[in-house]
């Protein structure tokens, strides 16, 4: 499962201007309605549901909002880089400044579950996390989320 196959070049946001989760959730299932067609009202409450399980911050500053949504044709994905962390919840405590969303469609099981796996794992190496701060622009973001799991599988 390749990121360039869930996630479009526009729907990666280099610096997002948010003032907390709920605003972030609100800016992310816009961008993701925008995508996928789906109501962003809809999409912002199946994510807000997964949040009252349990926060989907990892740690590090890292967070990946995931949801499965009725009416999906496949798998999407938003990239979003802030301007200044929020305050998510996350495990150890620390501000979120790079998160990547991801949406299902309801039947999707194992795919989501793959889509969720390689997402984490790319997330969690830190030097890939280090060029995610890095990178000035969607373009240049987009490169490193597509060119780093290039890289991975090579090795």
């Amino acid at each position: 499962m390749h990121l360039g196959d869930l996630i479009a070049p526009e729907a990666v946001k280099p610096s997002l201007k948010v003032k907390n989760k709920k605003q972030l959730l609100t800016e992310l299932a816009a961008c993701a309605s925008r995508s996928c067609g789906l109501q962003e009202r809809d999409i912002f409450d199946v994510l807000l549901q997964r949040e009252r399980l349990g926060s989907t911050g990892l740690g590090q500053g890292v967070a990946i909002p995931h949801g499965k949504m009725a009416g999906l044709k496949q798998i999407v994905g938003v990239f979003a880089r802030l301007a200044d962390p929020v305050d998510f919840d996350a495990a150890d405590g620390e501000p979120v400044d790079i998160v990547f969303l991801l949406l299902a469609p309801e039947g999707a099981g194992a795919d989501h579950l793959k889509a969720l796996a390689r997402i984490s794992r790319l997330l969690r190496e830190g030097s890939a996390v280090e060029k995610l701060r890095a990178s000035k622009d969607a373009s240049a973001l987009y490169a490193v989320l597509t060119q780093e799991e290039a890289s991975s599988h090579a090795a």
